[in-house]
């Protein structure tokens, strides 16, 4: 008996301990840096909890994004579609919002009201944040839907344009539907980043009609589960805003100052993603090899995103291949084969893994001077 406690004991305290020890990769803090003239901020403005078509209270979505280490979320359910409504009925369409707001006191993440407006196509989804009340969006009519998200002064993005269940060809269709909208001033931005998708006929959509590029989760289980676990951070819209708060990333939003971001990928407009890259790098240090004329740079990733690069310098580079990975968070020297000792030059290098329009990539460029 003696000897069976003992077995007994020393069971339960290493099963104590291996529960205290287990670990298992979880989502990381996000990290990006400012711009000149802006805050970088990460916001995630499509999202769902079980108040539409969601698996999680909306008190997840808040201990996710902190988790993540987001500025700004917005749940935006669907007003149409209600399949939990027998379960959880609420006849106030911003339940979700205010349990969400309410979970995020005290912490230092922006709520921002939305909905989301569900038809079949042409008419597809949209997303309408900074809401003043969801319940007056909705309408029978579409039309009047996207009236009163107006009347709201809301920002309106269409989402997922390019999803075949709405698209079989798996490619963005601009209906007379969306070409009013765009016309009324009813409707402003739109996906080209939705969930695992990336659709560049929905960027060249954005860049010809002038919408705001963005980039969502659209997540309706959980963010482990969907991309954590799966070696993934969530896509995200980042908003180039005055200062952190709602009203500040309302008029980003409007002046079209983004990047969507999905892990490796960046996809925005030259003017915000090439500013945020060369950012993204910092040169640490710039010296020649003794007795040489190759110049050895240290550069480093204090982004979230690895950073595919290419040179495009005059100079080739010894021992280093001509693309290369700069991964999130680490440092590499890159060796510059300049025939001749310089005081300074400059390093250029092209992002193949972003994207300022469809298939053409930002080259970038940082001045050296020489240790």
């Amino acid at each position: 008996m003696k000897l069976l406690k003992l077995i007994l004991f020393f069971a339960f305290t290493l099963h104590g301990l291996n529960a205290q020890n287990h670990s298992h990769s979880g989502a990381q803090p996000l990290t990006y840096p400012d711009i000149e003239g802006f805050k970088t901020l990460k916001t995630d403005l499509h999202m769902h909890s079980v108040f539409s078509d969601g698996n999680v209270w909306p008190t997840i979505r808040v201990q996710e994004a902190l988790r993540e280490n987001l500025d700004a979320i917005s749940l935006t359910e669907h007003l149409e579609y209600q399949p939990h409504k027998a379960d959880i009925p609420h006849p106030d369409r911003n339940r979700a919002h205010n349990l969400a707001l309410e979970e995020a006191k005290g912490h230092d993440l922006l709520i921002i009201p939305g909905s989301e407006i569900t038809r079949s196509e042409p008419i597809g989804h949209s997303n309408a944040v900074f809401i003043s009340d969801a319940n007056t969006l909705l309408h029978d009519k579409a039309e009047d839907a996207f009236a009163a998200a107006k009347k709201q002064q809301a920002f309106v993005f269409w989402n997922h344009p390019a999803w075949y269940r709405q698209s079989p060809t798996g490619n963005p269709v601009l209906s007379d539907f969306q070409k009013e909208r765009i016309k009324n001033g009813e409707l402003h931005g739109i996906e080209v980043i939705n969930s695992l998708d990336y659709a560049e006929e929905s960027l060249a959509l954005a860049l010809e009609q002038n919408l705001t590029i963005m980039g969502t989760s659209d997540v309706h289980g959980l963010i482990d589960w969907d991309y954590t676990e799966n070696g993934k951070h969530r896509p995200i819209t980042l908003v180039f805003a005055k200062e952190k708060s709602v009203e500040s990333i309302r008029e980003a939003l409007f002046a079209g100052r983004t990047v969507a971001v999905y892990n490796s990928l960046l996809v925005g407009k030259p003017e915000y993603l090439k500013p945020l890259l060369q950012a993204s790098v910092k040169i640490n240090s710039a010296a020649y090899h003794d007795d040489t004329q190759v110049l050895a740079v240290e550069i480093e990733n204090i982004s979230s995103s690895d950073l595919l690069l290419e040179n495009a310098s005059p100079y080739t580079f010894y021992s280093n291949a001509p693309i290369f990975t700069l991964k999130a968070g680490e440092k590499m020297t890159l060796q510059l084969k300049t025939l001749e000792k310089l005081d300074s030059t400059t390093l250029k290098l092209r992002a193949m893994g972003a994207y300022t329009a469809p298939k053409e990539h930002p080259v970038l460029e940082w001045a050296i001077r020489v240790e």
